[in-house]
């Protein structure tokens, strides 16, 4: 990184930072729904390697987040069967921004408002870097997955549909 940063400092960048995470940053052009398809496409990576961040509630409103390829969707059927609990459901925007501190389409799991449980698609962990968001639309950050293992301390769980 440069002296002359040209990419956004947010909450998610200084818990990197603070982490002692190398990271490399991206910052593309923002496309409302245009997903991970577009930011991969952005990058130039393969779509599998993109992590996308999705707030969820458990039949409490209790809000977890699962990390999932952008690829894939969450099953949220296997997501819940898999930590125990009746229902997941998907936050909306509002309920999301609430918990996180992020807009949907710049939500990263690095610098939440408040801790937040976080689930692993497993098959995460053996790809050798991944680009996730860095907490602003059109913003992601390249690093090692074993960096957001240690970091986050995610269980894993296989959720995909």
């Amino acid at each position: 990184m440069s002296k002359s940063e040209d990419f956004p400092i947010t909450q998610a960048v200084r818990a990197l930072r603070s982490a002692r995470v190398e990271f490399t940053p991206h910052v593309y052009d923002y496309v409302e729904h245009g997903g991970t398809a577009h930011s991969a496409a952005s990058l130039g990576v393969d779509e599998h390697m993109v992590i996308k961040t999705i707030v969820l509630e458990d039949e409490r409103k209790q809000p977890l987040i699962c990390l999932q390829h952008g690829d894939r969707e969450v099953s949220t059927k296997n997501l819940a069967r898999a930590i125990g609990c009746k229902a997941i459901t998907p936050c909306t925007p509002e309920v999301a921004n609430r918990h996180t501190g992020y807009l949907v389409g710049g939500t990263s799991p690095f610098g939440t408002r408040k801790p937040i449980p976080i689930y692993l698609q497993e098959s995460i962990t053996v790809l050798p870097r991944i680009y996730i968001n860095g907490g602003k639309r059109g913003f992601l950050v390249g690093i090692a997955a074993d960096d957001l293992v240690r970091v986050l301390k995610p269980t894993l769980v296989d959720a995909a549909a």
